[in-house]
């Protein structure tokens, strides 16, 4: 096999392979006389079918095989020879006027790019800390207790306030007709809690069991339902019951009903901390993690191979139409997506997978098999029967692909923050965890 490499540009690269028609019809013929042996036709015994039949029948379609097979057997061998790391698929065309006895094609493909990293201890990294407040524990026991609740009718003649749940008929008309949606009977809601309109709720608030109104409400220009948004409706609404909140004691039956082991306030409290800090922990690091990923990507230098954007539009195309799929979107197989729009995020991973790869490929930064099973265990700590949850990422090979390449970004995370220049931001639990 004569193998020549030429650089067309930048990544681009043909390879051209000559490779012997005799070593392709020795074994075309192996081939179609395997074939022979158990092969089935009409008029001949199974194994008896002559081979000049055969050859007519299946001759064609075992050369193409054989072809494909050997031309990519020849340009794996080559390119292995030359020492290239082909990205993507080669596109591969015979070429004509070939010497006598050789079948000759071009084989037309990029190569993974040198990947040049700079001097990390110049780069910035801004690292986000926080910590769980005594005050964001006293919080989550608030949402503990609202989530136990109990209610009691409210005696005849009290009025609806905040925290009360209130059942209501209610029928809303815009410009004297009404509109899909806008009626109900013995409908519930929680006064104050933001499930209506504000609206709605100013007009309830303070209503008595047994009254009815009428009021304006105006629908916000960007309301969920399209017919009625930026239009003001007319709505009548009576209320037929009022019922009281009434949030469990923080006391050990709270905490029992919860599961908590150590059945006491402190005992809720220690869990509730436990749990807040995993998952402030998990936060910090995906944010500080998409801060060093930024730096790492800004210090890289590299071409980015063609085929391997083209794969990842592919690929963010086709998440994109599941999703419509998933919304319930008709046709959403067919649905016009151009693929450019998504040109800068798949450019962007392409680049930083690459560069990734070169770090932990220099840095010796792979997941090592104590680290996966300590983020796992990590995992599943949160639930409530952890070896049933760690099993299932066992159980998979998907999942602990996915646990493994997760591992591997949390060991570059920290290689660049033992190496870049680090500017420390404390910021409130609230923030991070996108409470307002």
């Amino acid at each position: 096999m004569a193998v020549t490499v030429e650089t067309l540009e930048k990544l681009e690269r043909k390879i051209t392979l000559s490779l012997p028609v005799t070593s392709i019809q020795s074994e075309v013929d192996a081939r179609l006389r395997k074939l022979a042996r158990t092969v089935k036709m009409d008029g001949f015994r199974p194994g008896k079918v002559p081979m000049n039949v055969v050859n007519q029948r299946y001759g064609y379609s075992v050369h193409y095989e054989v072809m494909n097979d050997k031309v990519g057997e020849a340009f794996s061998n080559a390119a292995n020879e030359a020492q290239l790391r082909v990205a993507g698929q080669p596109r591969i065309t015979e070429k004509d006027g070939a010497p006598e006895g050789q079948v000759t094609f071009d084989a037309i493909f990029e190569i993974y790019p040198e990947v040049k990293i700079a001097d990390l201890s110049g780069a910035e990294v801004e690292k986000i800390t926080t910590e769980v407040t005594d005050e964001a524990i006293d919080r989550t026991v608030e949402i503990l207790r609202k989530q136990r609740r109990t209610f009691s009718q409210r005696p005849h003649g009290a009025a609806a306030q905040d925290g009360d749940r209130v059942t209501v008929d209610f029928a809303g008309k815009i410009d004297g007709e009404p509109f899909e949606g806008g009626k109900a009977e013995a409908f519930q809601f929680l006064v104050g809690d933001g499930q209506m309109l504000k609206e709605f709720e100013d007009a309830v608030r303070g209503m008595k069991s047994g009254e009815s109104k009428t009021f304006p409400l105006a629908f916000p220009a960007d309301y969920q339902g399209k017919d009625v948004a930026g239009k003001t409706a007319d709505f009548l609404v009576t209320v037929h019951k009022i019922e009281a909140a009434h949030l469990p004691e923080i006391n050990e039956a709270l905490a029992r009903s919860l599961g908590i082991a150590d059945a006491s306030v402190e005992g809720l409290r220690a869990d509730i901390r436990k749990n807040l800090e995993r998952e402030v922990k998990f936060r910090l690091l995906s944010r500080n993690k998409n801060a060093v990923m930024e730096a790492l990507v800004a210090k890289a230098e590299l071409d980015l191979p063609n085929s391997s954007v083209q794969a990842e539009l592919v690929r963010l195309t086709e998440g994109a139409r599941a999703d419509l799929k998933q919304r319930g979107v008709k046709d959403a197989d067919k649905a016009p997506i151009p693929e450019e729009i998504f040109r800068p995020q798949a450019e962007r991973r392409v680049r930083l997978g690459l560069v990734l790869a070169e770090l932990v490929r220099t840095e010796n930064l792979h997941a090592k098999p104590e680290q996966i099973k300590l983020h796992i265990e990590e995992l599943a700590s949160s639930y409530e029967k952890p070896t049933e949850v760690a099993r299932w990422y066992y159980s998979d090979n998907r999942r602990m692909a996915e646990v493994e390449s997760i591992v591997i970004e949390n060991n570059v995370t920290e290689f660049v923050l033992t190496k870049a220049k680090i500017s420390e931001k404390a910021i409130a639990f609230d923030e991070l965890m996108g409470q307002q």
